[in-house]
């Protein structure tokens, strides 16, 4: 639809609700199709921020597909990995 130029603007709550990590390549992609992004409900982040949600989202996903979505160990995995970063 962004490449059929049939939409304007894009309304969301949330980045990680439009793509997990990248969200400045495909909002630089939309605007060379003069679609706008807009983001609802999100407080500023500095870059260290980004880069640890970015991190997460990476392991969740590969780890997602390695031991299943509803598995424990999906879970331990990136409880672990949270855990790893805040420290």
């Amino acid at each position: 639809m962004v490449e059929k130029r049939e939409v304007g603007i894009i309304i969301t709550a949330f980045k990680d609700r439009l793509t997990r990590f990248g969200f400045k390549y495909l909002e630089r992609y939309f605007a060379s199709h003069n679609v706008k992004i807009v983001v609802n409900g999100e407080e500023p982040k500095d870059a260290y921020q980004e880069l640890v949600e970015d991190l997460i989202a990476l392991v969740s996903s590969f780890a997602g597909k390695l031991y299943g979505l509803r598995s424990h160990k999906y879970r331990k995995v990136v409880e672990d990995v949270k855990q790893l970063i805040a420290e």
